[in-house]
């Protein structure tokens, strides 16, 4: 089975895979984990992935372009 984690942290989750049974289950081959950095698929020089909400509320949202690339088939990408 196949995992793949989308985050802004990616290094939160290389202990967890590295030490307990999802390291188990990996070893097995019962299990594969891909880790994806979504600021590794922003456009802008600060590879921001956040923006302002629309409403005026406070708070912030995350822009759709860096996921939607990041979960595009790997085929369609250059």
């Amino acid at each position: 089975m196949r995992f793949d984690i989308l985050t802004l942290f990616p290094e939160m989750f290389e202990g967890i895979f590295s030490v307990s049974i999802l390291k188990r289950a990996c070893d097995k081959g019962l299990a594969e984990y891909h880790l994806h950095n979504i600021r590794d698929y922003s456009t802008d020089k600060h590879r921001r992935v956040d923006d302002y909400p629309f409403s005026g509320e406070s708070g912030m949202v995350m822009k759709i372009e860096p996921v939607a690339a990041c979960i595009r088939p790997r085929t369609a990408r250059c």
